[in-house]
């Protein structure tokens, strides 16, 4: 399982791959971080198509073209906001990363990158957010085609030390 998912470290924009995920507001109108990031790199064009989408609630996805960017395709997701893990936190984490797949599977996408959703100003533990992350997507991928390949794009070598941590954890556990 876990060859079929890759940790790496650098930039979601410059990813050469059928989708990228964007971790989104609910406005899907761009902001910052890699919503930002997002948006600049795919050019206008990309705020026209999510005008149109009437925004995004909570642990859901919607897709776009991507425009300027590597990636053919924009997934957008939005994450929850951490408030202490009472307010299904996590279940809705695990559905950003279910839903998008799904989008992806759907269109047949072989190969899709994900952020680390919402740890960034939306404040979700890293550590807790990785573990969610590598279940979700293991999950999913044991049961389905596609996409074929998996990468989870880490910002920095502190994000990128923890997801393969947490992936080693998921790998030795399901041996």
């Amino acid at each position: 399982m876990h060859s079929r998912i890759i940790i790496i470290e650098g930039d979601i924009t410059q990813q050469n791959v059928d989708a990228i995920v964007n971790a989104a507001n609910s406005s899907l109108m761009g902001g910052g971080g890699v919503d930002g990031a997002i948006h600049r790199a795919a050019g206008p064009k990309l705020l026209e198509e999510c005008r149109t989408l009437n925004g995004c609630r909570t642990g859901e996805a919607k897709i776009t073209r991507g425009y300027k960017l590597p990636a053919r395709w924009v997934i957008h997701t939005v994450g929850p906001v951490w408030r202490g893990g009472n307010n299904r936190e996590e279940e809705l984490l695990a559905r950003c990363y279910t839903q998008s797949l799904g989008l992806a599977a759907e269109r047949s996408l072989e190969t899709i990158a994900f952020p680390s959703i919402s740890t960034g100003a939306y404040g979700f533990p890293i550590e807790l957010a990785a573990r969610i992350a590598l279940n979700a997507i293991a999950s999913y991928l044991s049961d389905s085609v596609f996409p074929k390949k998996v990468t989870i794009v880490c910002f920095s070598p502190k994000d990128y030390h923890i997801y393969t941590a947490s992936l080693k954890e998921l790998t030795d556990a399901r041996k």
